[in-house]
């Protein structure tokens, strides 16, 4: 007789939750008889503290991602499996935190909260972290865990699961049940309706008392009961050995009343042929054994007493001699010196271990008890910091689990970070085109007009916009098609600004220039003449400017023309509107078709195929930034754009990195770095940034401007959050057409 535990399962159903309940319960009992006994029954519950619907979209995120990770990862036992899935679970909550509203600063330590436990067998595992609790009754007795990690829950920057393992018998109840629910109710409520009702009766009469003591909110349990089943085994029905009509037996006639007769009547002739088939095969065997030659039966002779001693002492000296032999064999054996060294495998293992205890005494010298050595010793950390990552990689590759090396990776990375000096920047959203209305935006360079409005040039729509934070409105500069006078506007290419001007330069190599007028969006657009502009063709890498005395409503301009290697320059001559003359600003040509962007303060800085290079009257004067030092945990950088504010040689120049998504600030006059800045963990937007500008004031800190494909954001290079996020625009005003002038 086979015995196995069955479970009783009590559930609040989702029609009965309270409206506001943003709780999710999965409950995974496998019909599978391998998936049963590798993994087993899955009871999960994913509460949170926030009500409302997208709390009920992060738990049912959560929920899910637990479920699928811990039954398809088969690399490990079920507390390494439920470590991980929680582990991913909460990487993705990270990544949409802000999405799913999670990220609040009443709530720092996340507010998803998990209570699982794990069946298999008599084996039982159960684990909570945050606002969920999980307890146990046995013999009319309630236990729970020591540590529930009330405050840990979901999402957080290193995520300790600590899976209870223990034996679950016949009549233990196991209840999942959200902390609301027993802060409203109390703990001896819970042991009445465990101990006195069926699981089922016991959920929906906790769910009636939570309501009616006024309780909104998390509201979800559910319990469970370990039965024992009985399963019986079926013996086989007797077959009768002969037919029970003596008639037939008598007769050897056979009757077909009873099949089952007939059946043994043809088992027992099947029988008799086995047996006389097996007499005939004998007798053969025999025949052919009596024709073969037989040997004559020798005489026995009898051996003397001398000689049968004499045996013997022959044979014991033989067996003394074998034994000693043999010891001696033995002894060199286990004297001679052997090789030490382990096998393969537990060669790496060791090896493995030994440089993960060397990361890990390295991290307790940095930060062990009172210690901060990032703080008070930077150079020295500095050296255990790199050599407890370079250990920590020759565990990896040794076999070492990553689930053993991340939390230490994340210490060793988060010291690294201190003295890298990054600055960890807020993403706000100053304008986004609604993707309903546009949905092939896509955004190609930014620049702060004159009137300090961000103005965005878009491929898609072919057009410059000017945006109104305060409004959330986009009205149109120039698109492609406008016509001014007898000249048609092309394609928008570069956008840049200067003294009171906005410029744009389109795919003909006409310039355009904007003159806001008021602060809705309206103003006056001229066409720019420009000498030799015509000849410039289609490759132009960026256009500059430069206003040589502050205040003054004249300024350069600069083009970077590729097809000549040569940087062109236009000084506006006296009295007239326009540029009249060119000329050659580099000293010596050179290459040009990897200019990404340029920069003019009175200096010329230029993004170079991933470098920056300044020049000054017209050639290199071997200005070159400095490096953070972090190769260690990055790629070399890739700097796509500039940007600065301040004068001539001073403050601070910034670079945005594309290869590893940041933005680095160099001093101007000495070239060296001095801070870098990078996105919240989770937030990839600086892997698409197209454009960028930065704004100083003497009360404020410098706040960087930037683009994504169809979004406008800010980011306060001080590390502090920006004010408030604007609403998204419903798109831009497209029947807004340009005011226009005279063209000179």
């Amino acid at each position: 007789m086979a015995v196995r535990l069955q479970m009783k399962l009590g559930v609040v159903a989702e029609q009965d939750r309270l409206p506001d309940s943003p709780d999710t319960v999965v409950v995974v009992e496998p019909s599978v008889g391998s998936v049963a006994r590798s993994k087993g029954h899955l009871y999960l519950l994913v509460t949170s503290r926030l009500p409302g619907q997208r709390a009920h979209e992060a738990t049912r995120l959560t929920a899910e991602t637990i479920r699928n990770e811990y039954y398809y990862d088969e690399s490990a036992g079920v507390r390494a499996c439920l470590e991980k899935a929680v582990g991913l679970a909460n990487k993705r909550l990270g990544h949409q935190g802000d999405r799913l509203g999670l990220a609040t600063a009443d709530e720092p330590a996340g507010p998803i909260g998990v209570a699982v436990v794990v069946v298999r067998g008599t084996e039982l595992y159960v684990a909570t972290l945050g606002p969920a609790e999980a307890y146990l009754v046995r013999q009319a007795r309630l236990s729970t865990r020591p540590d529930t990690h009330r405050e840990r829950g979901l999402p957080a920057g290193i995520v300790r699961l600590d899976v209870w393992k223990g034996e679950i018998q016949v009549g233990d109840e196991l209840l999942l049940i959200s902390s609301n629910v027993v802060e409203r109710l109390g703990f001896e409520e819970l042991k009445d309706a465990l101990v006195t009702l069926h699981p089922q009766s016991a959920m929906d009469h906790l769910h009636h008392r939570f309501v009616v003591a006024g309780g909104t909110g998390s509201d979800a349990a559910v319990a469970f009961e370990a039965a024992e089943v009985v399963a019986p085994v079926r013996s086989r029905d007797l077959v009768a050995g002969r037919s029970p009509e003596p008639q037939a037996e008598r007769s050897r006639i056979p009757l077909v009343d009873a099949p089952v007769d007939g059946v043994a009547a043809l088992g027992a002739g099947a029988s008799q042929v086995r047996e006389a088939a097996g007499s005939s095969f004998e007798r053969a065997i025999v025949r052919f054994q009596d024709l073969l030659p037989v040997r004559r039966a020798t005489h026995r002779r009898v051996s003397p007493l001398s000689a049968r001693r004499e045996t013997q002492r022959r044979a014991a000296v033989a067996a003394l001699a074998f034994i000693t032999v043999a010891f001696g064999l033995g002894m060199a054996v286990f004297l001679v010196p052997r090789d030490q060294r382990p096998p393969p495998g537990a060669s790496a293992v060791s090896a493995g271990q030994r440089a993960l205890d060397t990361a890990r005494a390295n991290l307790a010298r940095v930060f062990g008890p009172g210690l901060d050595l990032v703080a008070n010793e930077p150079e020295e950390a500095l050296t255990l910091l790199t050599a407890a990552y370079e250990d920590l990689d020759r565990a990896g590759d040794a076999g070492i689990a990553a689930a053993t090396i991340a939390p230490l990776r994340a210490q060793v990375l988060a010291g690294l970070e201190r003295l890298y000096e990054v600055t960890t920047v807020d993403d706000v959203v100053l304008f986004a085109f609604d993707p309903e209305a546009n949905p092939r935006i896509d955004l190609a360079g930014v620049a702060q007009g004159p009137d300090g409005a961000p103005y965005v040039l878009d491929r898609t729509t072919k057009a410059v916009w000017r945006i109104n934070v305060d409004t959330q409105r986009a009205s149109l500069v120039l698109r492609d098609g406008t016509e001014l006078g007898d000249v048609t506007a092309g394609r928008p290419k570069f956008v840049t600004a200067a003294a009171e001007d906005l410029l744009v330069l389109d795919v003909n190599n006409v310039l355009w220039r904007w003159r806001p007028a008021n602060e809705v969006g309206r103003g006056a657009l001229n066409r720019i003449s420009v000498d030799g502009a015509a000849g410039w063709g289609n490759d132009i890498a960026a256009i500059g400017t430069y206003l040589p005395r502050e205040g003054s409503a004249t300024y350069n301009l600069y083009v970077v023309d590729p097809s000549e290697d040569q940087i062109l320059s236009y000084v506006p001559a006296a009295g007239e509107d326009g540029f009249p003359t060119a000329s050659a600003w580099l000293n010596t040509p050179r290459p040009l078709g990897d200019v990404t962007s340029i920069h003019i303060d009175g200096d010329l800085y230029l993004a170079d195929a991933g470098s920056i290079e300044r020049f000054a009257a017209g050639q290199p004067d071997g200005w070159e930034p400095g490096t953070p030092g972090d190769e260690l945990v990055r790629d070399p950088p890739i700097y796509q754009l500039i940007a600065a504010a301040s004068g001539r040689r001073a403050g601070p120049i910034y670079a945005y990195d594309r290869a590893n998504a940041r933005v680095l600030a160099f001093d101007k006059s000495e070239a060296s770095f001095i801070e870098q800045y990078r996105l919240p963990v989770g937030n990839e937007g600086w892997a698409d940034m197209r454009a960028m500008y930065v704004v100083e004031t003497a009360e404020d800190p410098p706040l960087l401007v930037w683009v994504s494909a169809d979004v406008v954001h800010a980011s306060s290079l001080a590390g502090v959050e920006t004010p408030g996020e604007p609403g998204v625009s419903p798109g831009p005003d497209a029947s807004a057409e340009p005011s226009a002038a005279a063209t000179p």
